[in-house]
């Protein structure tokens, strides 16, 4: 029988990207050293698709063009199993650190190499680290010209690293005339305080935490929108010693709890790919 949390699809999503391309550690690890690590993002997204077959979940994989261009086989891969393909940039640059141009170029370079190894059209698009907000007027003007159905981008929350605290908590069309979507990462709310639940959040807070912020979103007939990373189910990944304590804590800490909290989230709500959600937004805004 179907539980009352479950009549609403919400929508999973994996940012891939490999240990070493975090934003916590873009101060200590050069990316001209990127090729010289040892990567593990392969092994990890196996282990993902692993985990999403448990449950039958289909998921939307927002990946890097770095990846794609060195990992085809492994894009191959999540298209086989049913899932959708969408854009992380090319190399984890934060959109509020480029051009209009710069943001152009790096959208059309990721977009070829994810297309090539996937073998199916782009239409999805996630910037790194949350950054299009308030800085980057000019972005979904970007995406829509580039031909993109919809992003999901903005954290409506305050975080050292990223956040627009005031953008809308649901879907919403950012631009009057285009039909491209925006729908925001979901974050709990506890009166006027709003937290974030995906990521880092899940897994080093209380899974009920999470499982509120769905139910909040879902009581108003909206989809909750969760991410994570396949490192983050890696608990044997190198240690970077020399990043700040408070970046190591964030990525380090409770790796090895990690995937049996996914499994339990799966399990207690419905799940889908980012582009049925944005579907059944699009027919709402409409």
């Amino acid at each position: 029988m179907m539980l009352p949390d479950m009549a609403v699809l919400n929508g999973m999503s994996v940012d891939v990207e490999d240990w070493f391309q975090v934003g916590a550690f873009e101060t200590v690890i050069d990316k001209a050293d990127w090729d010289s690590l040892m990567p593990r993002v392969e092994t990890n997204t196996d282990a993902v698709l692993a985990l999403f077959a448990e449950s039958e979940t289909k998921a939307t994989f927002f990946t890097l063009g770095w990846v794609a261009h060195r990992y085809p086989a492994l894009i191959r891969r999540v298209v086989d199993a049913g899932h959708e393909i969408a854009s992380h940039g090319w190399d984890h640059q934060r959109v509020f650190t480029m051009t209009p141009d710069v943001f152009r170029a790096d959208l059309a370079r990721a977009r070829t190499a994810i297309e090539d190894a996937a073998g199916t059209q782009v239409t999805g698009y996630r910037a790194p680290s949350f950054s299009i907000d308030q800085r980057t007027p000019w972005a979904h003007i970007e995406l829509a010209e580039a031909g993109y159905t919809y992003s999901s981008s903005v954290a409506p929350v305050k975080h050292d690293h990223y956040g627009w605290l005031d953008a809308p908590r649901y879907g919403f069309r950012p631009l009057a005339d285009s039909a491209l979507i925006e729908v925001p990462v979901t974050v709990a709310k506890f009166g006027a305080r709003k937290l974030a639940t995906g990521g880092g959040f899940f897994r080093l807070l209380p899974a009920a935490i999470t499982d509120l912020a769905v139910r909040q979103v879902n009581r108003d007939d909206r989809p909750a929108m969760f991410y994570f990373h396949p490192w983050e189910i890696d608990a044997a990944q190198p240690r970077v010693d020399q990043a700040p304590l408070r970046s190591k804590i964030r990525h380090y800490a409770r790796l090895g709890a990690m995937a049996g909290k996914l499994r339990g989230l799966l399990a207690r709500h419905d799940w889908g790919r980012v582009d049925a959600v944005v579907a059944r937004e699009a027919a709402r805004l409409a």
